[in-house]
């Protein structure tokens, strides 16, 4: 099995139920995990047989500017948006990890997590 995995994408978003997220926004991570036969790539050291990186990146950071109330909506978008773009892929994982949200008690981050 071959995986292309790209962690630690750091982004601020304005995602949130409460009006105060819309203004003030937080600090987000954002993991990329695909399994895809990259075989040919490898062989043939060209690009265009593998997944670029930077494509990946701008799915994220362009679906992470739209607001959303619910990070399970960005997670959802993302997830859909490199699976349309990206026709060979074999399985996707997305995680989205919002860093200090606004609880009711002392809470580092929150995660969701979509994949198939």
């Amino acid at each position: 099995m071959q995986h292309i995995n790209i962690e630690g994408i750091k982004l601020y978003g304005y995602h949130g139920c409460l009006e105060e997220e819309s203004k003030i926004g937080t600090d987000y991570t954002i993991d990329v995990f695909i399994r895809f036969d990259f075989s040919e790539a490898a062989e043939t050291d060209d690009l265009s047989k593998t997944i670029d990186y930077c494509d990946v990146y701008t799915i994220v950071k362009h679906e992470m500017a739209i607001r959303s109330k619910l990070i399970e909506q960005v997670c959802q978008r993302i997830h859909d948006k490199i699976s349309a773009e990206f026709n060979d892929l074999e399985w996707l994982k997305v995680r989205i990890t919002k860093h200090r949200p606004p609880m009711n008690g002392n809470v580092d981050k929150v995660s969701v997590e979509l994949e198939g």
